[in-house]
């Protein structure tokens, strides 16, 4: 069983708070943690239809026959039971740790626990397994393979191949939890927007072009996009918000929330694909800014992290802001050291003050002392986030 870095978190708030709700992603191991974490609860799973009868046939005798503490998982089927658990968390003021919820959708879910539960619970996000939690399980591996593996738990856990995970992931969860969402009346159309969704990773969000390469409407792609990001398969990384000046771009960039998932919408089927395919340098880029998101959400932490893009195209991959300072990270998939790779944040530093730091995250050792900028290696993105007081 490969330890979870969010179990920490979790456990705080469990001593914390009445109500504790884990979302994610599908099979991001929000069961097993929840269930390994507090064994001595009983669990249900609102996606049995057993227990959904039972749930809405009578919400009291439900919660009667099944007291606390009580795991229910996948919660957002059934919102309605959200206001029940309310009542029973205000008669009891002092006792924490009652329910823990798991969810994989966030509309739906943040909406209930908004709206009921709003003071009582406390939200833990965790994505799939992280570079850290693999490296303390035994099972580092190569650049190539995390990024042609991807990081969901059944990949370790239980062996199975990358090719069947994904085209499973697609086939049932993503159609499933998409069409919860948003009636999707063409799937082929779909399909190819995944896909061109894919070739575009790392790059800024164009709608128009890409409702032009499929054939459909502007607000249908901001209406699927949303719903890729409700359902985890994509994140979004914002523009430094803060003003300075129109010579920096407002729009934001996209990841795949799960880089195995964007090399499968890729077509790459082999690890030796990874480095000769035209979008190496976007792969690598993903699976890194994934990493700083997750170092910051299994800590409980909001993924405050930015990328900062003037119109000229000069861009600093990753800003992260500490107090009224900024962090930059330039992302490179070389192995090889280059005093070039700090020339976007030097050029940029001009029009940025309140830099605290300058950091280049690639495939070679680390060299935290360079001239104008440290060097490290992408394993080492968490250490280098906690030496610099972010998590």
């Amino acid at each position: 069983m490969i330890q979870r870095n969010a179990a920490e978190y979790v456990a705080r708030m469990a001593k914390s708070f009445p109500v504790v709700s884990i979302t994610g992603p599908r099979q991001s191991g929000k069961t097993t943690l929840a269930r390994t974490m507090f064994p001595d609860y009983e669990y249900l799973n609102l996606e049995n239809p057993d227990t959904m009868h039972e749930a809405t046939a009578d919400g009291a005798s439900f919660f009667r026959n099944h007291p606390t503490p009580l795991i229910l998982d996948e919660v957002q089927r059934m919102p309605e039971l959200l206001s029940r658990i309310q009542v029973m968390v205000d008669e009891k003021p002092s006792q924490k740790g009652m329910f823990i919820l798991t969810g994989s959708q966030q509309p739906r879910l943040k909406e209930g626990l908004s709206q009921s539960l709003a003071g009582r619970v406390a939200i833990a996000t965790l994505l799939p397994l992280s570079i850290a939690e693999l490296e303390g399980a035994e099972m580092e591996q190569t650049r190539e393979s995390y990024m042609h593996n991807g990081f969901m738990p059944r990949l370790y856990n239980e062996g199975i191949a990358p090719f069947d995970v994904y085209e499973n992931y697609l086939a049932t969860y993503v159609e499933r939890d998409v069409n919860q969402i948003a009636n999707i009346k063409n799937r082929r159309e779909f399909d190819m927007f995944l896909r061109v969704l894919a070739g575009r990773a790392g790059q800024l969000v164009n709608f128009q072009s890409i409702a032009n390469d499929i054939g459909v409407s502007v607000p249908t792609v901001k209406n699927w996009i949303s719903v890729l990001e409700a359902c985890f398969i994509i994140t979004t990384l914002p523009c430094y918000y803060r003003n300075f000046g129109k010579r920096f771009v407002k729009a934001p960039k996209i990841y795949f929330t799960d880089v195995g998932m964007l090399t499968h919408l890729l077509g790459i089927r082999e690890e030796s694909q990874i480095v000769r395919d035209p979008l190496f340098g976007a792969i690598f880029e993903n699976m890194v800014v994934m990493e700083a998101f997750k170092a910051k959400l299994n800590r409980g932490l909001p993924p405050d992290m930015y990328f900062i893009r003037d119109r000229s195209g000069t861009e600093v991959d990753l800003v992260a802001e500490q107090g009224r300072k900024l962090h930059l990270f330039e992302i490179k998939a070389s192995a090889s050291y280059s005093a070039d790779f700090t020339k976007n944040m030097d050029k940029l530093a001009k029009d940025i003050p309140d830099i605290a730091s300058r950091n280049v995250i690639y495939s070679g050792d680390d060299l935290p002392n360079g001239k104008t900028a440290g060097y490290f290696n992408f394993k080492s993105i968490e250490r280098l986030m906690k030496e610099l007081s972010l998590l």
